[in-house]
Formats: structure tokens, C-alpha cells, sequence
């Protein structure tokens, strides 16, 4: 996993560094400073990644096929039930009869 995939992957779960780190068990700074990409213990990256998939982040790799290319990163379909309306900030709009344009 890639500093930028680490904080995409955070955003895509609506989640602010500290709430983040205490879920993950690590210090806000380690996770500061993982994604501003020092040099950390591949334990810390290995502990981070893991979150992120039980939270339902799906991490694709540089050489995994990809239409754009380059590494990356999806939601599961399959995500935990409840772990999205956790993190929506309007939980409502899940709703499929949502507006059109609504969004958490």
C-alpha cells in the first residue's frame, strides 16, 4: 500500500486521521507519518492495510490489470453491512430513493 492509496482510501471511508489511527491501533502521528510517506516499519503499513480491508478497501497493485493503469483502490461490494453508514457523513442519501447528486 502507497501513502496516496492510504489516504484515498481513508477519504473514501470518510474518515479524519485521528478517528483512523484509533481504529487502526496506531498513533495519529505514525499515520501522519506514513502517509507523508516516511520511511516506517513495513509492520505499520502491514497493520494499516488490514484496517482498511475490514473496513472494505479493495487495494489494487501496480501490475494488476487496471483500464487507467497504476495502483489504486475500489470499495468491496461485499463491504461489511453497516461499516459505510458508519463513516456517511448524511447517511440518508444511501437511500435509493435518494435525490439525484446527493451524497454522503
Amino acid at each position: 500500500m502507497t501513502p496516496a492509496q492510504c489516504r484515498a482510501a481513508r477519504a473514501m471511508l470518510g474518515l479524519e486521521r485521528e478517528e483512523f489511527a484509533a481504529q487502526a491501533a496506531v498513533a495519529p502521528a505514525t499515520l501522519a507519518a506514513f502517509e507523508d510517506g516516511e520511511d516506517m516499519p513495513a509492520e505499520i503499513g502491514a497493520t494499516l492495510r488490514a484496517a482498511l480491508e475490514n473496513a472494505g478497501v479493495i487495494f489494487i497493485a501496480e501490475a494488476e490489470t487496471s483500464p487507467a493503469g497504476g495502483p489504486g483502490l475500489r470499495l468491496s461490494a461485499a463491504t461489511p453491512k453497516g461499516t459505510l453508514k458508519d463513516y456517511v457523513q448524511y447517511p440518508e442519501f444511501l437511500s435509493p430513493e435518494a435525490s439525484t447528486g446527493s451524497g454522503g
